[in-house]
């Protein structure tokens, strides 16, 4: 167990070493925690057996989640989300239904031997986007903070909004005689939603007073009041799920609350941002070492096709959709989102870009010669071809 121990503590270690050489790359810290969870593992070379059961790995993936919720949702800009609620408005409202069914006709077709309702169940477990896997997108100041924000605001509470449509298609795939119960899915809806939304808002505001008191009177110690906020991010989830309802919607809304009326909120917010980064990795390392090689025997081409659609078509074409019609701030949020689509695919930190930038630096400021900056200014949009914001 030591010797497993060690070998997850060693891969955080190197990959830390050339962490920021990889980082202008199309390979991302995720794809390889779980590409070396998939190499030590039983299936491979069978040199770390952490003795985890399912159950184990699920919670740690669940508490991950939960954090990294909080934290992102911790960052949003309250103002600026009033203005802007329109995009995460339709990217949950109209994307999101449009994902599961695009997805249920996908699975349907691909795959031989599954029904239209284990294919919408497998398309509603697919079609939210995970927090962990958009951090470098959601972070990164150089994509504009509307855009960001409507994707955090997405990916933060869709995993929850899909728990109702997953009880459904579940009970219709396994025939259920109830599931015609009107009463029950109401009751099931509220308590997932309902109580998510009270538990969070709840916990989130409670905190944030309470921590804002004690510092007021010098009552709080600067580590504590950090160790306090990433335990408001587990009493959430904790809670909700311990009254019946959903836990990820209760992370999300115990960080927007708590970020929205803490003191210094981004400061105390610091621990539980590094905290879920540390059990990001560990998530996806044990996701590669226990789960990823026991299915690997099972995949076939028509699976591969269907994690190729649900990773491209079944996602874009929604999001089109879902954008269409959005008024007077479409133009805008369509160049936004085509920009963020090519600051990730155009990668524009790699040295190449750099070189060329540099080449163009008479005509641009230094923080877009690096590529790091959201300019606004109109002289380095005509050169690099961004749209202006």
């Amino acid at each position: 167990m030591s010797a497993s121990v060690a070998a997850v503590a060693f891969t955080i270690i190197a990959f830390a070493l050339i962490s920021k050489r990889i980082e202008p790359t199309i390979i991302s810290g995720q794809m390889v925690f779980v590409a070396m969870g998939l190499l030590f593992g039983p299936q491979a070379t069978d040199l770390v057996d952490l003795g985890l059961e399912i159950e184990a790995v699920e919670l740690v993936g669940e508490v991950t989640l939960a954090v990294l919720l909080f934290a992102d949702a911790s960052r949003i800009n309250g103002r600026e989300l009033r203005r802007e609620y329109m995009l995460p408005a339709r990217l949950l409202g109209i994307g999101l239904p449009l994902t599961v069914a695009l997805g249920t006709g996908v699975l349907y077709l691909l795959i031989d031997g599954v029904g239209i309702w284990e294919a919408a169940l497998i398309a509603a477990i697919l079609s939210p986007t995970d927090a962990a896997l958009g951090q470098e997108v959601v972070t990164d100041e150089a994509i504009p903070s509307r855009i960001r924000q409507g994707l955090t605001v997405e990916s933060g509470l869709n995993d929850g909004l899909v728990v109702p449509a997953v009880a459904l298609f579940l009970a219709l795939s396994a025939g259920d005689r109830d599931v015609g119960n009107t009463t029950f899915w109401t009751q099931f809806v509220f308590e997932q939603i309902g109580i998510g939304v009270l538990v969070g808002v709840s916990i989130g505001a409670a905190g944030a007073l309470l921590l804002n008191v004690g510092r007021r009177h010098d009552w709080v110690d600067g580590v504590y009041a950090q160790l306090a906020t990433f335990s408001l991010a587990v009493a959430s989830l904790a809670v909700a799920l311990e009254l019946g309802g959903n836990g990820f919607i209760a992370a999300f809304l115990a960080g927007l609350t708590f970020g929205g009326s803490a003191e210094r909120s981004h400061h105390l917010g610091e621990f539980t941002e590094d905290a879920a980064q540390l059990a990001a990795v560990v998530s996806f390392f044990l996701f590669g070492n226990i789960l990823l090689g026991l299915a690997i025997g099972d995949v076939t081409v028509a699976i591969l096709l269907c994690a190729v659609a649900s990773l491209t078509v079944v996602r874009i074409v929604p999001v089109v959709f879902a954008l269409v019609g959005s008024g007077a701030a479409r133009d805008a949020t369509i160049r936004g989102l085509v920009w963020a689509s090519r600051t990730c695919l155009d990668l524009v930190r790699s040295p190449a870009i750099r070189r060329r930038n540099r080449r163009r630096g008479a005509a641009l400021c230094s923080g877009c010669v690096d590529g790091r900056t959201q300019c606004s200014s109109a002289r380095c949009h005509r050169v690099l071809g961004r749209p202006p914001l």
